[in-house]
């Protein structure tokens, strides 16, 4: 709660389960992930059914209900010492894996992974919502063929948006998100008033090898979001053609405008405010502050991505980096923002965009499948 009022967290991400038998090595995804690739020729030639589909469990371990009813109590319990009151989940973008290229394996990947987002978020129905991850190919096209998916995920599983890459195989060789291809999607999360969040993926670029882990899932994050910021803010007749769209791009959009205000291209960003989006998913408090500013309050949602890359000490304080609200709280660096503001950002903006997450437990009856 902030100020007695709902913390909405849009940006968050399944991880993996811990076993209930801690003997059990294999991991809850990558048990699934063997069975893609475990078989003559080096992956499947027909669609393999995720062992959890339509609301089934499996015995194998970190796939059976007990499992996932531990880790969504475990994910609600580090909400609920960060006062986060409601938080979308979707797969995690590090496992999107958009490079494979057997498109038989790729979608029975997605779905495994929308399944793995339906099962937990069901499991503390009065926490979580769900987004799902589409089978974005590069050689399709258009993203006419992501559509089933997202219908199953919407009106079948009672998700709440759909998360796409701007950089699905991480090559940079996707089309930019003005163009034509991805105008099958943008009509039908128009026609679902479904928003789309946009994520960096893993990245295949050999000149990030050299750097750190840190660096690498950084840059290879906040690239494509940057560009994908700079073209919706650049091409606004995309959103004169899909009025009803709504785009977020996560960690404040991006890198911040070194241009300043003064730039021309600000000024163009101002035709899109009632589209275009961003998270507040950055650790650097001034980075956050910066993001802020230059965004826009009215265009902040609150995103933590918590619990994820930012569980290590705030220095200077005995919190986690992701533990945002007594930043919003009390921290000078944000001074400059109202409390009205501020109630935006952690709840009425999200609310608008994401009205499931304001009774999570009404959002998840709506699936039409049982998970439990």
């Amino acid at each position: 709660m902030f100020k007695g009022t709902k913390v909405l967290d849009v940006h968050s991400h399944i991880h993996d389960i811990p076993m209930t038998d801690p003997t059990q090595q294999p991991r809850l995804a990558y048990q699934f992930w063997h069975d893609l690739w475990n078989i003559p020729g080096l992956g499947a030639s027909k669609p393999i059914p995720s062992p959890i589909g339509d609301g089934k469990h499996s015995d194998r371990p970190g796939n059976t209900d007990e499992d996932f009813k531990a880790v969504a109590d475990a994910l609600a319990k580090y909400l609920e010492v960060r006062n986060i009151d409601a938080q979308i989940l979707s797969p995690h973008p590090l496992q999107f894996h958009g490079w494979m290229e057997n498109e038989v394996q790729f979608r029975s990947w997605i779905t495994y992974q929308n399944d793995l987002a339906f099962k937990i978020v069901q499991a503390r129905p009065d926490v979580f919502v769900a987004s799902c991850q589409l089978p974005q190919r590069v050689d399709a096209p258009d993203t006419e063929h992501c559509i089933e998916e997202l219908e199953r995920c919407v009106n079948e599983l009672g998700f709440v948006a759909a998360y796409i890459s701007p950089d699905s195989t991480g090559r940079g060789d996707l089309p930019t998100m003005n163009m034509p291809y991805w105008y099958p999607l943008y009509e039908k999360c128009q026609e679902l008033n479904i928003p789309i969040i946009v994520h960096g993926t893993d990245v295949l670029d050999p000149r990030y090898r050299t750097m750190n882990v840190v660096r690498y899932f950084e840059l290879g994050f906040m690239l494509p979001q940057t560009i994908a910021t700079v073209t919706l803010r650049h091409n606004p007749e995309l959103f004169q053609r899909f009025p009803g769209l709504r785009i977020i791009v996560c960690h404040c959009g991006g890198f911040v405008d070194r241009m300043g205000e003064g730039a021309p291209y600000r000024a163009i960003g101002n035709d899109v405010d009632r589209n275009l989006f961003y998270d507040s998913a950055a650790y650097d408090i001034d980075f956050l502050a910066l993001g802020i500013k230059q965004r826009g309050p009215a265009q902040m949602v609150f995103g933590t991505e918590a619990p994820g890359s930012g569980r290590e000490i705030r220095p200077g304080t005995e919190l986690t980096a992701d533990d945002f609200v007594p930043l919003f709280e009390s921290d000078p660096a944000l001074d400059f923002l109202t409390d009205e503001q501020k109630l935006d950002i952690l709840h009425n903006t999200p609310a608008k965009l994401f009205p499931g997450m304001e009774d999570t437990a009404a959002q998840n009856a709506k699936a039409r499948i049982k998970a439990y």
